[in-house]
């Protein structure tokens, strides 16, 4: 296996866990998600696995827009003159899921820092 399909199974693999943990967090808020889910559960396993890939790719988009918003917001407020810590058309997350970003975020960050040294120890010298 090469390591461009290395890194491809591997982003593969994070983006279904993050797509499962996004059905998880959505069927224990709501239970009509719940509902669907469970129902989702008794279909094709190979379709099941790429709605899971399409959630947590469009999940980590959220996520990045939402760190970014935070760092230009973080930035921003360090530079105002006015000394305002938050931005009026922001949204806030309650501080549990700013927790689950931050872990999200680090998680990935280590995941793409063991890819790249997998690369590196592959790769011909």
């Amino acid at each position: 296996m090469n390591p461009e399909e290395l890194l491809q199974t591997a982003q593969k693999g994070f983006h279904m866990t993050l797509g499962a943990t996004a059905a998880v967090i959505e069927s224990l808020q709501d239970a009509r998600k719940r509902e669907e889910n469970t129902a989702k559960l008794r279909q094709d396993w190979g379709q099941l696995s790429e709605e899971l890939v399409q959630k947590g790719q469009q999940t980590e988009q959220e996520a990045r827009i939402f760190v970014d918003g935070l760092l230009n917001q973080g930035k921003s407020g360090a530079t105002s003159s006015s000394g305002a810590a938050s931005a009026p058309d922001m949204p806030t997350a309650p501080p549990e899921v700013q927790q689950d970003l931050q872990t999200l975020t680090e998680q990935l960050a280590a995941l793409r820092q063991e890819l790249e040294q997998l690369r590196n120890q592959q790769s011909p010298d």
